[in-house]
């Protein structure tokens, strides 16, 4: 569990926003002393470094129970390709067991290469299982902002806690990230970011915000300028800076609904000009998140689908259901064909044995698009959206099908894209009555995506759904995130809303909700809930006459 005490010095102090200092302050004699630090400094020295190199903020990613993987980036100049010479910069970085940095637990030099945006990944190894630590980083005379993370358990540690909290869907254009000055005040173990952490669209004026550029993002470029946009949200940063993120993507990192090698609209996309762009897009991916050397991009290719665990009580398995899918069916006959794939046969094999060789209590997927059965229309026609799971019937009927085999412990999946929370059993067949409940699904709502909503539109078309739908739970569409908080005997999911995102600044928030999941009893049900009426009236009103870039709920 994370030390409550410690989390609460590090918001007094400051966190992220800790103000920059001279390194020989921070770092002290040992950054010049005759060690890997000096030699790099000489080798590559060069001349002096531009200021404000830490405009990006600091992250950590990927905890295992020895370390983590810590992030930064040097941009000087964020929305103008960085702003940095081009030559390598040493980059020296520190962890410590305290936030003043009296108990240094690992230090080292990364370099910061122009071909690789002046990005720093450093895979630290070697400290304690389950514990908190600090880090920050020093390029020239210039020293980060601090950073807070967490190692995981140990594999086999009997753990009995674990919290964390899952988001998704942060559009720029549509709102303030204002959901997440609050989880950075969570107590957490990390937060699993479940994709959209850009969108490429066109800058528009009408909106919240406005992206930067003049069109969607194609080159490295593009791609670069547009996540060091969002990078500069210093919400996003405090977020990053707070806890440990394991990080995948979904489809606007790269391109609307793109899957594998085709783009949303081939007509004006040949197929070379696509893959220079995914090429493009997975680099600029990979420099902005802290992920680990064997997901650095090699081409058109990024390996983002892995595994972690936690203890005896959790194994996270991050799905990638873009870069291998097939293509979107048009008809439900389409979606039928057994050959259709959302994952690829490797990563589904991958995925089949890793949950069946899971020494643990829960099995939790950290995945994109909806699993659940998501008719978008009342009465006997049935309308769906093929790219999610609904145009894939075959291959997740075989996968339910599994979940509910025994061979597995208590699956229950995590996604995102939705720009609103469902809440859903699981079963092999959701036109079966008699067909059994084998898991469930937490459909998040989004960041920031959609904006402000409308929650008497929203249920005036999904209420006579949902009554046709006995799997759906729960339904709603306000902004926000989920923490779960996890042990043996049951997973307690919290929805957690802001009253606004059209206004920067500190918001409202409330906890809209909150579901059970029962170990050895699969599906999922409704703890309390606040009527959507009584949610409206409780947190505070904001304008309603910004428009948005997607028409989704």
């Amino acid at each position: 569990m994370p030390d409550h005490h410690a989390r609460r010095r590090f918001l007094a102090t400051g966190g992220a926003a800790t103000v920059l200092t001279a390194g020989h302050l921070l770092f002290g004699p040992a950054l010049t002393g005759p060690d890997g630090a000096a030699a790099a400094v000489r080798a590559y020295g060069g001349g002096p470094l531009p200021h404000g190199l830490f405009t990006l903020g600091v992250a950590s990613g990927d905890p295992l129970p020895g370390g983590f993987v810590l992030w930064t980036r040097l941009a000087p100049r964020p929305l103008d390709g960085g702003g940095m010479p081009d030559r390598p910069v040493p980059v020296r970085w520190q962890v410590a067991e305290d936030e003043r940095f009296r108990q240094i637990r690992a230090q080292g030099v990364e370099l910061a290469r122009p071909e690789r945006g002046h990005a720093v990944h450093a895979e630290i190894g070697g400290l304690r299982p389950d514990r908190e630590y600090f880090y920050r980083f020093r390029a020239g005379e210039e020293v980060s902002p601090v950073g807070r993370s967490r190692t995981a358990p140990r594999p086999g540690q009997a753990n009995r806690h674990l919290r964390f909290a899952f988001a998704s869907c942060q559009n720029w254009q549509d709102g303030y990230f204002t959901a997440y000055h609050h989880l950075a005040q969570e107590d957490l173990a990390f937060v699993a970011f479940l994709g959209d952490y850009i969108y490429e669209s066109v800058p528009r004026t009408t909106t919240v915000r406005t992206h930067e550029g003049d069109d969607e993002p194609y080159t490295l470029a593009d791609y670069r300028n547009r996540h060091a946009q969002y990078k500069t949200d210093p919400e996003l940063q405090a977020a990053h800076a707070a806890f440990p993120w394991i990080a995948t993507w979904d489809d606007h990192e790269v391109d609307n609904n793109w899957a594998d090698d085709i783009p949303q609209d081939p007509a004006q996309q040949p197929p070379d000009a696509f893959l220079a762009r995914r090429a493009a897009a997975f680099q600029a991916y990979y420099e902005h998140l802290p992920l680990r050397g064997s997901a650095r991009p090699r081409g058109i290719d990024l390996r983002l689908h892995r595994r972690l665990g936690f203890g005896r009580l959790a194994t996270l398995h991050v799905l990638d259901t873009r870069q291998y899918r097939s293509d979107q069916p048009a008809t439900l006959a389409e979606a039928e064909d057994p050959a259709r794939t959302m994952t690829g046969p490797e990563q589904e094999e991958w995925l089949v044995k890793g949950m069946s060789e899971a020494d643990t209590r829960w099995n939790l997927l950290a995945n994109q698009v909806m699993w659940a059965s998501n008719d978008r229309m009342a009465g006997p026609q049935q309308v769906f959206d093929f790219d999610n799971w609904d145009g894939y019937r075959a291959q997740r009927r075989r996968l339910l099908d599994f979940f509910g085999s025994g061979r597995t412990a208590n699956p229950v999946v995590l996604t995102g894209d939705r720009h609103a929370t469902w809440v859903c059993d699981l079963k092999p067949d959701f036109d079966d009555p008699a067909s059994p409940v084998v898991g469930a699904e937490i459909t998040g709502t989004s960041i920031s995506s959609g904006g402000d909503s409308d929650p008497v539109a929203f249920h005036r078309v999904y209420d006579p759904i949902m009554a046709e739908s006995p799997h759906w739970k729960y339904i709603g569409n306000r902004r926000g995130y989920v923490v779960c908080d996890v042990t043996p005997a049951r997973l307690l999911a919290s929805l957690q809303v802001v009253s606004t995102v059209w206004q920067p600044g500190e918001t409202t928030m409330v906890t809209a909700a909150r579901f059970q999941v029962e170990a050895g009893r699969p599906g999922i049900s409704v703890v309390d809930r606040l009527p959507w009426e009584e949610e409206q009236r409780t947190i505070d009103r904001a304008p309603r006459r910004h428009d948005v870039d997607d028409d989704q709920f």
